[in-house]
């Protein structure tokens, strides 16, 4: 009895895809806490939002926890990559607390930006989505009432403001680049004197991966976007794919696939979110190899050779490694 063949699909792999410089320095911070304090290491809020890495980090030792009340005295404490309100590092300072902040640099940017703005005179319009914990965290840098949140241009077209002429816009990191060009383009339209940064506060690997996905989407029946579904630039890569008309899906892992997803598919478009390990991109094509005749494609866009520096109790660890 001879075995049916297996259908084939052509799989085009995103590049860029998966971690960013961002990434890589929060979860590197968790893992050489543990090394240079040993277990357990506190991480205030998942460091970066995806389960199979907060899991990995778990059983290496960390605790991870929503509030700074719910980590004792007495051991260190990690602040997730999304950023956190000026008020947690002031308290877990008040309490004698080591801490180590992993706030992703270019999050970080966007924090002094609020600032300055604040201290020129200027109320912020804020681009972002309402409870994201880089929302959060940014809006945590300056006193409230300082800043407004904005998510969609129906949000600009009914915004209230005090003083026109005192403007300034700062945006999430992790945004659709076109919707977000959309937004502000109706700002400037409503609002002429309204200042901005110099570069767009979207990071370069959410844009990157837009873009990559972008191209790969016109020539693909089907678009999987591996991530979580709390993770903003995830599920962006989802509306990337389907504003250029092709079907996508967010999973997690590859036991999330279905295989009536393939129906009439010949090509299929394979990305990951900026919190998204690689070995999660290999598992989605080990699990698709048992099914179908697989054809791997890499399309290429960029390269990314942005590195983020460590703080310096722990570049110092790795030094003396």
């Amino acid at each position: 009895m001879t075995e049916t063949a297996q259908p084939p699909l052509l799989v085009k792999i995103a590049s860029p895809r998966g971690f960013c410089a961002g990434v890589d320095r929060a979860i590197e911070i968790v893992e050489l806490s543990l090394h240079k304090y040993g277990a357990p290491v506190y991480v205030r809020h998942e460091i970066v939002h995806n389960k199979f890495v907060v899991d990995s980090l778990k059983a290496k030792g960390a605790i991870f926890v929503e509030e700074l009340d719910e980590v004792p005295d007495g051991v260190p404490v990690v602040f997730s990559a999304h950023g956190v309100p000026k008020s947690v590092p002031h308290k877990a300072a008040e309490r004698g607390l080591n801490y180590l902040d992993a706030t992703c640099p270019l999050v970080s940017k966007v924090h002094r930006q609020a600032e300055r703005q604040v201290e020129a005179g200027r109320h912020i319009i804020f681009v972002g989505h309402k409870g994201h914990p880089e929302v959060v965290g940014t809006f945590g840098q300056v006193e409230p009432g300082h800043m407004t949140l904005v998510e969609t241009v129906e949000d600009v077209t009914t915004l209230q403001v005090e003083d026109e002429t005192r403007l300034a816009f700062l945006t999430q990191t992790t945004l659709s680049v076109d919707d977000t060009a959309e937004i502000l383009t109706a700002l400037r339209t409503r609002f002429p004197d309204i200042v901005g940064p110099k570069a767009e506060d979207i990071c370069y690997a959410t844009s990157n991966r837009q873009a990559a996905v972008k191209v790969m989407a016109e020539d693909c029946d089907l678009v999987l976007v591996i991530g979580a579904p709390n993770s903003s630039n995830s599920l962006r890569l989802v509306e990337v794919a389907e504003r250029e008309g092709t079907r996508a899906k967010l999973i997690q892992r590859a036991v999330e696939i279905e295989l009536r997803w393939f129906d009439g598919v010949k090509t299929l478009g394979l990305t990951a979110g900026a919190s998204a390990p690689e070995i999660l991109v290999r598992e989605v094509i080990d699990v698709l190899g048992r099914h179908f005749d697989l054809t791997e494609e890499r399309v290429k866009t960029v390269d990314e050779r942005i590195t983020f520096k460590l703080p310096r109790a722990l570049a110092e660890e790795v030094d003396a490694a």
